[in-house]
């Protein structure tokens, strides 16, 4: 009866939220995108740092690159990556730069709707305006292909997007990164790639009954991954009681091996093999560096 009773007082606080923010809070503007001409080959390096392949490309079934992800269950239902190739219709040949960047650092679609945060927008806005001009540039580069990925399957009252406008009031954080003075070069790379485009704690950060993360478990891991998978915590003391060094886990992120020797599976699989593996060694160790040290 508690978790029942907190739930509804959460969602009724987060309907009051929603409420008070259409009547009150006048909607943010748009992140006007400030940089040069999109660098696509550094974006391709920016989109597989940010899982992009994972999620819109269900690979399984064969599908096209980017036409589309496979099922992402998740306890406040399933969803689907969309197709985001240049297809004028199907995907999203029919955005603009300021409409990219829209997406990527408010969780807002063209037509003016919230994103559900399964697609990590809140991590993505730490991404420089270049990052984002590269990575649409990067994205105008991929065949187009048509037919869009099944409808998420989201039962009441998730499916109410109205309740969005408050989670990203409550939660979102539209703040580019911000390296820390004090602290290494390495460490601070590896501090951007992980709060954000690599959005580990996405996954490896608990969440409360409103779909926020527990600030204070960060990385604490749990049932939090997709399909319900217990996902390992990756803070420096676990990694460190594990028996893990800065190298396993550079290591492991490259190949996908465990200091044991056993492979890393299922999501974390997919994430190596389309993202981590393709970064440079520099970067790896900058992931490591940060998981170790923060």
């Amino acid at each position: 009866m508690g978790k029942i009773f907190s739930f509804l007082f959460g969602l009724a606080v987060l309907a009051g939220t929603a409420a008070l923010v259409y009547l009150v809070i006048e909607e943010p503007e748009p992140r006007l995108i400030t940089a040069e001409a999109g660098d696509a080959e550094r974006g391709t390096y920016l989109a597989r740092m940010s899982g992009c392949i994972a999620c819109h490309t269900n690979s399984q079934a064969g599908g096209a690159l980017l036409a589309g992800g496979p099922a992402i269950e998740t306890p406040f239902g399933t969803f689907y990556g969309p197709n985001i190739t240049p297809h004028e219709e199907a995907g999203i040949g029919y955005w603009t730069l300021e409409d990219f960047g829209k997406a990527m650092t408010g969780g807002r679609a063209p037509e003016g709707y919230a994103y559900y945060p399964v697609f990590p927008y809140p991590h993505y806005a730490k991404l420089s305006d270049q990052d984002i001009a590269d990575i649409w540039a990067a994205l105008q580069t991929v065949p187009p292909v048509a037919g869009r990925a099944q409808p998420n399957r989201l039962e009441f009252p998730y499916d109410q997007r109205m309740l969005l406008v408050a989670w990203q009031t409550l939660f979102l954080d539209t703040s580019p990164f911000q390296p820390d003075p004090d602290r290494s070069a390495t460490w601070n790379r590896g501090a951007f790639i992980v709060e954000g485009p690599g959005h580990c704690a996405a996954c490896h950060t608990p969440r409360n009954l409103l779909g926020g993360p527990e600030s204070d478990q960060a990385y604490a891991g749990g049932k939090t991954g997709p399909g319900g998978e217990s996902v390992p915590p990756i803070t420096g003391e676990a990694l460190r009681e594990a028996g893990w060094s800065l190298q396993d886990v550079a290591f492991a992120l490259k190949t996908g091996v465990t200091p044991s020797g056993d492979a890393l599976g299922g999501s974390m699989g997919e994430v190596i093999q389309g993202g981590t593996a393709w970064l440079t060694d520099e970067d790896r160790l900058a992931i490591a560096t940060y998981l170790m040290e923060r």
